[in-house]
């Protein structure tokens, strides 16, 4: 069945771009998402696309990591003897 639908450019824009992702064509990959739309019980959250990113803590946060400066002649040196197996 054919149907007109009145959808932003920028929605649209990225339905084109994760169809041509998928390699399907666009009306399959819009079918499949209303498809699966409709199977989830009235209601429900999308699944999200992909996990959360993980949050480390830091035990104190308040101190700041020390790094060494080094000059460029440390650093050279260290690479040196890095190379030399030292």
């Amino acid at each position: 069945m054919r149907t007109t639908l009145d959808l932003p450019d920028p929605l649209m824009r990225e339905l084109k771009a994760r169809a041509a992702m998928d390699g399907v064509k666009l009306k399959d990959y819009f079918a499949a998402m209303v498809r699966e739309a409709l199977l989830r019980p009235p209601g429900a959250a999308a699944a999200p696309a992909r996990s959360p990113a993980p949050v480390f803590q830091r035990k104190n946060p308040d101190a700041l990591p020390t790094l060494p400066v080094l000059s460029n002649a440390q650093l050279g040196a260290l690479l040196d003897a890095e190379d030399a197996g030292q």
